[in-house]
């Protein structure tokens, strides 16, 4: 994808795909509540959804550029708006399922088009924060007005396929296939760059997504049950949340790169399991609020520095989709794994257990931002104090890295005799003794 794509489309595209997973909480709860599930069983509904997003994403990770980002984003879309529509005119609860899951796979093909997109852009990791910036607000927006309109499973889906709908102009801007036959033209092949370090990022964010939502699908129950909390009270508290988000957001995108990636992200993951520690073990509005709202700040700017690093790894967006495909796969573990873990040991040690596993993922993540963020291009080489390698050259960011050869170089042989020894010339600059010239840039002349 090109990347004069207009940013605001890209990001809009984010928004739609994304909100899903904003809306968990109040989906989940819902649907406990009108169908008459125990919250095990709308935890599944809810990891459904999610599962179904992210196999979209696994699925169209190196396709989007053959298939077109315009088709594809309104393939996406429409399966959104359809899936999520059944979903919320449905009683039953097969029907339900059924359009959940479809919406949620067209919300993973919006997330793909929109990752790859953004991954083209020239500063990734800007147009990551301007996307979760857009999703917070309108996240936020969604937990003051709902609880207000009406109850039941219904309005939050209407949500979702009302906000795919309303995305759909923006997929005019998007590129069309580039085919003489109107189909897309293929892309280039080549292999993926930083394939270990985007493995091991793959693998370690869906534990950190899986922790993440664990808290989150089974938050408005902590507001609810255990810290005695109305349903309004919970919605005030998750939209204040949001909103401190967006300010966590804007310093995010404000600082950038300035203190690189390995600091935010290692020390961010270790500041939100205190956050989730905190939150689960909530008895009233103070503690639940501060642990909410500390943790819906950090949150988000942590995985803006995750998505641009995974950005940064490849300029086609592939790794961009790949991990945001997984991360998606570890949310939709999480409403399955949080009420489990909350129904069986209770909320405090369902806290206490996420907090230590996120302390622990903090290590391999860290370490993967240390490794891409300016590692030198052959073995040995020596660093400065930046980073940076001395007498290599480093690859721009997402570039994959080029192979070097060594070139023998046979001595010179000089016919002149033997090789002058140290001394044998003057140093350059002014000669102040008997007549020598006075040239700051004079040459050195033999004694």
């Amino acid at each position: 994808m090109s990347s004069r794509t207009p940013r605001p489309a890209l990001i809009a595209l984010f928004a739609a795909g994304y909100l899903a997973a904003y809306l968990l909480p109040t989906v989940v709860g819902r649907l406990a509540d009108s169908l008459r599930l125990n919250p095990t069983q709308a935890g599944l509904i809810g990891s459904a959804l999610l599962l179904s997003s992210a196999t979209a994403g696994l699925t169209l990770a190196t396709r989007v550029e053959q298939i077109g980002a315009r088709r594809a984003a309104r393939a996406g879309l429409l399966l959104a708006a359809v899936g999520y529509g059944t979903a919320a005119l449905a009683s039953s609860v097969p029907l339900v399922v059924a359009g959940a899951m479809l919406g949620g796979f067209g919300s993973g093909t919006a997330t793909a088009v929109a990752a790859t997109g953004i991954a083209a852009q020239k500063d990734p990791h800007r147009a990551s924060t301007l996307g979760l910036l857009s999703v917070s607000a309108l996240a936020g927006a969604l937990y003051l007005t709902i609880p207000r309109i009406s109850t039941g499973h219904g309005l939050p889906f209407a949500a979702l396929a009302l906000t795919a709908l309303c995305v759909w102009p923006a997929t005019h801007f998007l590129a069309a296939p580039a085919g003489p036959d109107n189909s897309a033209a293929p892309a280039p092949k080549s292999p993926l760059p930083y394939a270990r370090s985007g493995m091991v990022l793959a693998a370690v964010i869906v534990c950190w997504s899986m922790a993440q939502n664990s808290l989150w699908g089974v938050s408005s129950r902590i507001g609810t049950q255990q810290a005695g909390l109305s349903e309004i009270a919970v919605g005030s508290v998750f939209a204040i949340g949001l909103g401190a988000g967006l300010l966590g957001v804007m310093g995010a995108g404000a600082l950038g790169a300035r203190l690189g990636r390995a600091v935010p992200i290692g020390a961010g993951t270790a500041a939100i399991a205190c956050c989730i520690a905190l939150s689960a073990r909530a008895d009233g509005l103070g503690s639940f609020a501060a642990g909410e709202i500390a943790w819906n700040t950090l949150y988000p700017v942590v995985l803006s520095y995750l998505l641009g690093l995974a950005a940064s790894l490849d300029p086609r967006g592939r790794w961009a989709v790949l991990v945001g495909s997984a991360s998606s796969l570890g949310t939709a573990c999480g409403p399955l794994v949080g009420s489990s873990l909350s129904q069986s040991a209770g909320f405090p040690t369902m806290g206490a257990v996420l907090a230590v596993l996120l302390l622990l993922l903090a290590v391999p993540l860290t370490a993967v931002a240390l490794h891409t963020g300016g590692r030198p291009l052959f073995a040995g080489a020596a660093r400065r104090r930046s980073g940076a390698p001395v007498g290599a050259i480093v690859p721009p960011s997402g570039l994959p890295e080029q192979p070097v050869y060594e070139i023998e170089v046979p001595a010179a042989v000089s016919e002149a005799g033997p090789e002058p020894v140290q001394g044998a010339y003057t140093t350059a600059g002014p000669q102040r003794s008997g007549g020598q010239s006075s040239n700051a840039y004079a040459s050195t002349s033999a004694r």
